[in-house]
């Protein structure tokens, strides 16, 4: 699951919540997001419910921070070098 630019609605973000309580400990879940826990509660409009779903994803979690340069923007440079 991807999200960063789309907010959730209040009914959304419940959702989500109730969707990683059940998988919690279960099944796998993989999220990516450009964002950083800081800006989620723009995403979810709700601290309570934010801090709820970071809390679950994070448990036992592993994240990976990945940083580097865009390879839409490395693509699309090459493709401009090479065709224009």
């Amino acid at each position: 699951m991807n999200f960063g630019y789309i907010s959730f609605d209040k009914e959304g973000g419940e959702l989500l919540f109730t969707h990683l309580s059940l998988r919690a400990e279960r099944k796998s879940t993989i999220i990516t997001t450009n964002l950083s826990f800081e800006k989620w509660e723009d995403i979810f409009k709700d601290p309570v419910m934010t801090t709820a779903i970071i809390d679950r994803i994070t448990h036992k979690a592993i994240a990976i921070n990945m940083n580097g340069n865009s390879y839409r923007l490395k693509e699309t440079q090459d493709w401009l070098k090479n065709n224009l």
